[in-house]
């Protein structure tokens, strides 16, 4: 259940985000390089401060928890705007804090809590996120980065490697950014190539350790933009079956389709308690964090993609149109389902 301090704060977040990210807002930005307006990242940041929610006081933070940074990440879900909250203010945060490097966070942190600094985790390799797509030797960083959020445009790398995390300015020599192409066009992803480039290495923490909290932490806040966009295929759906008519009906008033409405909010519902457990499991360090978050990324990236199947099968052919946002939610369902990676075997849980 969301506490009220938190229905307050939904609130505001979905009352900018209505006025400055609708349909039309979305789809212009994720026509540029850039894939998000910066007018409204800085409106999020200055007006509200999302940035800043899980940055530490002492570097210019608000000193909240991922709990409330989740939030936010729930409300873009709802919308697909693509500011760099998950890539930037998520883990690109959690990254710099899990590597328990103090100057490296006094340095970066101020300016990401303001908005004006973005970080890029670069991590994947060429087959996922179970190998580091870039290898260490001492400082020096050789390989390439898949999949980076917000890698194009970021103004600070952070690298994960197999021996720790790095800090790479883009401008580096043998530094290398391009953009890919996308199935989800409201997300943009980037490949980073390194080409012997001297690092900066980040704090001493076991890269393991590191690497698996990332883990939880992308899984969690993927749960929670899941559940956001799949609240908002279901309204859509049903204000759409309440204004479609046929023989003489509202399509929403036959039986069947109430049936089918009914299975969804089901979904979502269920949805929405897995992520709330993950969310809470991850922010509190919790012992069963681990198991939280494996049933969160399963149930969500399924219940999201029954979901979004379900809104393009009841607004009939209108869905398949560039111009309705229904083949917008069915990329994103299915670009999440497949970003970070995904459990490779049923979860073995203590006896």
């Amino acid at each position: 259940m969301t506490a009220p301090e938190h229905q307050e704060f939904i609130a505001s977040v979905r009352a900018l985000l209505g006025k400055h990210a609708n349909s039309a807002a979305v789809r212009a930005a994720m026509e540029t390089d850039l894939g998000y307006d910066p007018a409204l990242w800085r409106l999020l940041c200055e007006q509200i401060g999302v940035a800043a929610l899980a940055i530490p006081e002492g570097y210019d933070g608000v000193g909240a928890s991922l709990v409330e940074s989740l939030l936010v990440v729930g409300e873009l879900g709802r919308t697909l705007a693509g500011v760099p909250m998950l890539g930037s203010a998520v883990l690109g945060v959690q990254a710099v804090l899990l590597s328990g490097d103090a100057d490296a966070a006094a340095r970066l942190l101020p300016e990401v809590a303001e908005g004006t600094r973005t970080l890029a985790v670069c991590w994947a390799g060429a087959d996922g996120w179970d190998v580091p797509g870039v290898h260490a030797d001492g400082d020096i960083l050789t390989g390439t980065a898949h999949y980076v959020l917000d890698g194009l445009r970021a103004d600070t790398l952070v690298v994960v490697t197999a021996t720790g995390l790095f800090e790479v300015e883009p401008a580096a020599a043998g530094v290398t950014r391009r953009a890919v192409a996308t199935m989800d066009p409201t997300r943009k992803l980037a490949e980073i190539a390194f080409e012997k480039v001297s690092a900066r290495r980040l704090g001493t923490g076991d890269p393991l350790v590191v690497a698996a909290r990332l883990r939880e932490i992308a899984w969690a806040a993927l749960a929670a933009e899941q559940v956001g966009a799949a609240e908002r295929c279901l309204e859509i759906t049903v204000e759409y079956t309440k204004s479609r008519v046929q023989f003489g009906r509202a399509i929403g008033s036959f039986q069947a389709l109430k049936h089918r409405m009914a299975d969804m909010y089901v979904l979502v519902e269920s949805a929405k308690s897995a992520s709330y457990a993950a969310t809470a499991a991850v922010a509190a360090g919790s012992p069963s964090a681990a198991e939280d978050v494996w049933v969160a990324r399963v149930h969500c990236s399924e219940a999201f993609s029954t979901i979004v199947s379900e809104m393009v099968q009841l607004h009939g052919g209108i869905a398949i149109t560039w111009e309705h946002d229904a083949h917008l939610f069915f990329k994103r369902a299915h670009g999440d389902a497949q970003l970070f990676g995904t459990p490779h075997r049923p979860l073995t849980l203590p006896a």
